[in-house]
Protein backbone atom coordinates (compact mmCIF):
# COMPACT_ATOMS: atom_id res chain seq x y z
CA UNK A 1 0.00 0.00 0.00
CA UNK A 2 1.08 3.53 -0.75
CA UNK A 3 -0.33 6.69 0.78
CA UNK A 4 0.26 10.43 0.71
CA UNK A 5 -1.21 13.41 2.57
CA UNK A 6 -1.78 16.74 0.83
CA UNK A 7 -3.31 20.06 1.87
CA UNK A 8 -5.58 22.12 -0.36
CA UNK A 9 -6.33 25.75 0.42
CA UNK A 10 -9.18 27.92 -0.75
CA UNK A 11 -11.24 25.12 -2.31
CA UNK A 12 -14.69 24.29 -1.00
CA UNK A 13 -14.73 20.98 0.88
CA UNK A 14 -17.80 19.83 -1.09
CA UNK A 15 -15.87 20.33 -4.34
CA UNK A 16 -12.96 18.28 -3.02
CA UNK A 17 -15.37 15.42 -2.31
CA UNK A 18 -16.98 15.80 -5.72
CA UNK A 19 -13.55 15.44 -7.36
CA UNK A 20 -13.09 12.02 -5.70
CA UNK A 21 -16.49 10.99 -7.06
CA UNK A 22 -15.63 12.26 -10.55
CA UNK A 23 -12.56 10.00 -10.46
CA UNK A 24 -14.81 6.99 -9.77
CA UNK A 25 -14.94 6.77 -5.96
CA UNK A 26 -18.07 6.34 -3.87
CA UNK A 27 -18.56 8.27 -0.63
CA UNK A 28 -18.66 5.90 2.37
CA UNK A 29 -19.00 8.23 5.39
CA UNK A 30 -20.90 11.42 6.21
CA UNK A 31 -18.59 12.76 8.94
CA UNK A 32 -14.85 13.42 9.28
CA UNK A 33 -12.91 11.71 7.97
CA UNK A 34 -14.98 11.64 4.80
CA UNK A 35 -13.96 8.41 3.06
CA UNK A 36 -14.24 7.74 -0.66
CA UNK A 37 -13.50 4.26 -2.00
CA UNK A 38 -12.79 2.97 -5.50
CA UNK A 39 -11.21 -0.11 -7.04
CA UNK A 40 -7.50 -0.03 -6.18
CA UNK A 41 -7.52 3.24 -4.27
CA UNK A 42 -9.33 5.41 -1.72
CA UNK A 43 -9.33 9.01 -0.57
CA UNK A 44 -10.08 10.72 2.71
CA UNK A 45 -10.95 14.29 3.57
CA UNK A 46 -9.45 14.30 7.05
CA UNK A 47 -9.97 17.82 8.40
CA UNK A 48 -10.73 21.43 7.58
CA UNK A 49 -9.55 24.56 9.33
CA UNK A 50 -9.52 28.27 8.67
CA UNK A 51 -6.18 30.00 8.18
CA UNK A 52 -5.83 33.77 8.66
CA UNK A 53 -3.27 35.62 6.57
CA UNK A 54 -4.52 38.99 7.85
CA UNK A 55 -7.44 40.07 10.01
CA UNK A 56 -9.59 40.10 6.88
CA UNK A 57 -8.02 37.58 4.49
CA UNK A 58 -8.89 34.02 5.56
CA UNK A 59 -9.00 30.74 3.62
CA UNK A 60 -9.83 27.16 4.42
CA UNK A 61 -7.12 24.49 4.58
CA UNK A 62 -8.27 20.92 3.97
CA UNK A 63 -6.13 17.86 4.71
CA UNK A 64 -6.63 15.07 2.18
CA UNK A 65 -5.16 11.55 2.22
CA UNK A 66 -4.73 9.36 -0.85
CA UNK A 67 -4.25 5.59 -0.48
CA UNK A 68 -3.58 3.21 -3.38
CA UNK A 69 -2.53 -0.38 -3.96
CA UNK A 70 0.84 0.75 -5.33
CA UNK A 71 2.96 3.84 -5.95
CA UNK A 72 2.08 4.04 -9.67
CA UNK A 73 -1.66 4.04 -8.98
CA UNK A 74 -1.17 6.61 -6.20
CA UNK A 75 0.73 8.97 -8.51
CA UNK A 76 -1.91 8.55 -11.24
CA UNK A 77 -4.81 9.37 -8.90
CA UNK A 78 -3.03 12.37 -7.38
CA UNK A 79 -2.17 13.69 -10.86
CA UNK A 80 -5.83 13.53 -11.95
CA UNK A 81 -7.03 14.99 -8.63
CA UNK A 82 -4.58 17.90 -8.82
CA UNK A 83 -5.75 18.63 -12.36
CA UNK A 84 -9.29 19.09 -10.97
CA UNK A 85 -8.04 21.41 -8.21
CA UNK A 86 -6.02 23.66 -10.53
CA UNK A 87 -7.18 27.27 -10.38
CA UNK A 88 -6.08 29.78 -13.00
CA UNK A 89 -6.02 33.38 -11.84
CA UNK A 90 -6.55 36.35 -14.04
Amino acid sequence: MAERDLEFRGINIDHLGMYFEELGAKRVTDTFPYIFEAVGWSGQIRSEEEISFTAIFKVNAVKVRFIAENEDKLNEIIMHYRYKTTRIGG
